[in-house]
This record gives structure tokens, C-alpha cells and sequence, in this order.
């Protein structure tokens, strides 16, 4: 099976990361998924970007400063990126990718796994969800079985295949420079699946695609995208 192309906050190298355009952008690459950040609001809704709290904007209303947390789902959609773009809501993001690419979900927020699931119900989507907390990954499958879910690590751990087993996760998130075929071996071994981030070095791409890496998430899809070997 070919190796899944992961655009990272979108096409991230050429548009604002984590904004509509930059989603879009992606999907004219060819992107197989898009990764994205997640926070919640006040009232609940789930809106992408990376940070806690707005950053990059150009600040109305005096909000400068607040968490996602103590903003309403209104006051976060009225900050601006200077190229006109704003923060969008997962639902909005759902709507303009549609089943076109997976959406690979990062859990940025505390126990927002509730309105994430329910955001994405009911839409064209085709979604998992990943974070850094492992914990969090547990819960997520224990509710919410039918829901594919990965774990994050920037380390080599020593054990991958009982962090999957414990978590119910299927997708390895691992670090670049951390991979090896011992890791791939093993991780397949259990039925996972890894994803290697954030690679942005064709020479490194084309050592993980030979290598037999499920998926590389990148900010520059053009730069990872396999050669065609009768064009060189």
C-alpha cells in the first residue's frame, strides 16, 4: 500500500497554517490527509489552530491575550489573519474537505474529545483523532470505539506495541529522525499503523516511503511526494 501524503496545518509552506485557504491548498496537492489543532470555546465549539489562545491576529475588541477557554465561539471568529482569513471552526473545515481527505484530529485542548466527536457526526468527513496524551486517547475509544485514534511521540519508546494495546490506538505518531524498520516491524506487528512527522526533506521522504512508512505528514507535499523514476 502506497504511503499516505499527511499535509500538516494544511499546505502550511504556502498558506496561513490551520486556516480554510491553507485546507484547500492541500487538497489541490493531492493531500491523502490534513492535519489539524484543535481548542474548544467557552460555549463548546471546536475551532483549529494550534496555540491556546489567537495568535498572529489583528486584535478587535480588546481579546488579546484570552484562551479559546474564556472566548465565545463569536469573539474567536472575529480575529483576522492579515491575509484576510480567520480561525476556523472544525464543523467549517469538515464542510470544505468533505470525504476528500482523511482529517487527522490533534486533541490540543483538555477533554474536548466529547464536541470533537460531535462536531464531525453527521458530516462527509472522514476523521481520526491523535494526541500527545495517551490518556486521552483511552478514553476516546473506551466512549467511542468506532472512532480511529493514534497516539504522539517525539521519543523512542521502548515498549510502542503495549502503548498501542493500552491506548486502543491504531495510528503511531512518531518523530522525525526516530523511525527505523525495528520500530515499523514492530508497530505492524500489532496491527498499527505509523505516521511519521513532520518531514519536509525529499531524501528523508523517499528512506520512509522505501522503508514502508504508513503515512508522512509534512508541511510541503510537493517535497515528499515519491519521484516518478521514468522523470529523472
Amino acid at each position: 500500500m502506497a504511503t499516505e501524503l499527511i499535509a500538516h496545518r494544511g499546505a502550511s509552506r504556502e498558506r496561513r497554517e490551520n486556516t480554510l485557504p491553507a485546507f484547500a491548498r492541500a487538497l489541490e496537492l493531492g493531500a491523502d490527509g490534513i492535519e489539524l489543532d484543535t481548542h474548544a470555546t467557552s460555549d463548546g465549539v471546536v475551532v483549529v489552530h494550534h496555540d491556546p489562545e489567537p495568535h498572529g491576529e489583528t486584535m478587535i475588541n480588546g481579546l488579546a491575550g484570552k484562551p479559546f477557554t474564556a472566548l465565545t465561539a463569536h469573539e474567536a471568529a472575529s480575529f483576522r489573519f492579515p491575509d484576510g482569513s480567520h480561525i476556523p471552526t472544525l464543523a467549517e473545515v469538515a464542510e470544505l474537505v468533505g470525504d476528500r481527505a482523511v482529517l487527522y484530529v490533534e486533541l490540543k485542548g483538555r477533554d474536548i474529545e466529547d464536541q470533537i466527536v460531535e462536531s464531525l457526526r453527521g458530516t462527509r468527513a472522514r476523521y481520526a483523532l491523535h494526541s500527545f496524551d495517551h490518556r486521552t486517547m483511552k478514553r476516546v475509544h473506551t466512549k467511542y470505539p468506532e472512532v480511529r485514534t493514534g497516539i504522539l511521540t517525539s521519543s523512542y519508546l521502548l515498549d510502542p506495541e503495549s502503548a498501542l494495546r493500552e491506548s486502543g490506538a491504531l495510528d503511531y505518531w512518531q518523530g522525525s529522525g526516530m523511525v527505523d524498520v525495528e520500530l515499523l516491524e514492530r508497530v505492524h506487528s500489532v496491527g498499527g499503523r505509523v505516521i511519521v512527522w513532520t518531514v519536509n526533506r525529499a531524501e528523508e521522504a523517499a528512506a520512509l516511503h522505501a522503508a514502508g512508512a504508513d503515512g508522512i505528514c509534512s508541511d510541503d507535499l510537493r517535497a515528499i511526494r515519491p519521484r516518478d523514476p521514468a522523470s529523472q
